[in-house]
């Protein structure tokens, strides 16, 4: 069986990055909550979160901090939610974490909806990625410096 999220990390269906590093790639969410929606993904291919070795573990945490940082800085949500769902709930047959801007006024079962909503914030990923892959850059530097 085909990984979704293979090809996904590996960008052999269209995709938009906005940070990655040896073990992961966090890229948007093809019809996104809000704006903002990420994904990461390990590199390597894991399909449940009891699968995954240290490092790439760690590095999925450590892009969530800075995923939720750079997204409370852009955007100003009411808060992040990050979830992951697994077994046969993983959608992509491929380990991935969600994390979404949320704000109070949404109800987040809607997320869990098995149609699809018609969430114009889809439409606007190329701006989105711009946004999201610049903070990122300036809030990774700021950290090292």
């Amino acid at each position: 069986m085909e990984c979704l999220g293979c090809k996904l990390v590996n960008k052999e269906e269209p995709v938009y990055v906005v940070y990655e590093d040896d073990y992961v790639c966090c890229i948007l969410d093809h019809a996104p909550f809000n704006e903002g929606h990420v994904l990461i993904l390990p590199k390597k291919h894991f399909y449940d979160v009891e699968e995954l070795d240290d490092d790439t573990a760690n590095a999925i945490m450590k892009a969530s901090k800075l995923i939720s940082k750079t997204i409370k800085h852009l955007f100003t949500p009411d808060g992040i939610t990050i979830c992951q769902n697994g077994g046969i709930f993983n959608e992509l047959t491929h380990y991935h974490m969600h994390v979404v801007p949320r704000y109070k006024h949404q109800s987040f079962a809607d997320f869990y909806l098995d149609v699809d909503v018609d969430r114009e914030v889809g439409t606007h990923l190329i701006e989105t990625k711009k946004k999201l892959s610049k903070a990122i850059q300036d809030i990774s530097n700021n950290i090292r410096a």
